[in-house]
């Protein structure tokens, strides 16, 4: 009897590593169609308008958050109106209803993945996760998503000693910017909480 249950709970062990192992949630090239036709390469590209103008979570909070629609409407109350995306988005406003996107880039339930300390504690900028956001159209999943991604990226930020400035929020009032070397962890528990 011991030797069944030693059998399966291998069986199971290993199934689960092979499962995790594998292209498990790897959605990359993914490009889903959106409730409304909003332009990347038009709003970040061309008009240059800041990431984080829209997705303001990303220095402060675990997610970037997608912007409400007022923020649209900040200036779509009073440009292209006659448009029929506009209109659409019109819509939503009046009805007091969510844009009800649809999600691009998601992570297993199991990973935490915190915005605030990527972008401020690490300096990233959103390309570096994202792709050139501010060239698409329609957004698409450019990377794997994948833990092994995930981890590439802190063993060749701890191997390359990458500096980066101390966040001013983590510094005493009165004193001069510094530099500090990025040390992103690679241990187990940091992701998998």
């Amino acid at each position: 009897m011991r030797l069944r249950i030693s059998s399966l709970t291998l069986a199971v062990g290993a199934v689960a590593v092979c499962a995790c192992s594998g292209p498990l949630n790897n959605q990359q090239g993914y490009m889903p169609e959106q409730p409304i036709a909003y332009s990347h390469a038009l709003h970040a590209g061309l008009y240059e308008m800041d990431c984080q103008y829209c997705h303001f979570g990303a220095e402060k909070s675990r997610h970037a958050g997608v912007p409400p629609s007022s923020v649209c409407m900040n200036c779509h109350s009073q440009v292209k109106m006659g448009s029929l995306e506009i209109q659409k988005l019109a819509s939503y406003v009046e009805n007091n209803q969510p844009i009800p996107w649809v999600r691009v880039h998601r992570l297993p339930d199991h990973a935490f993945f915190d915005h605030s300390s990527h972008v401020v504690a690490g300096g990233l900028i959103c390309q570096e996760c994202h792709g050139p956001v501010e060239t698409m159209v329609r957004v698409w999943q450019q990377e794997t998503m994948t833990m092994g991604w995930c981890l590439d990226c802190h063993r060749k930020t701890l191997q390359e000693k990458k500096p980066a400035p101390v966040p001013l929020a983590w510094m005493e009032p009165g004193t001069k910017p510094v530099q500090r070397e990025l040390n992103p962890p690679t241990d187990c528990s940091a992701c998998h909480r």
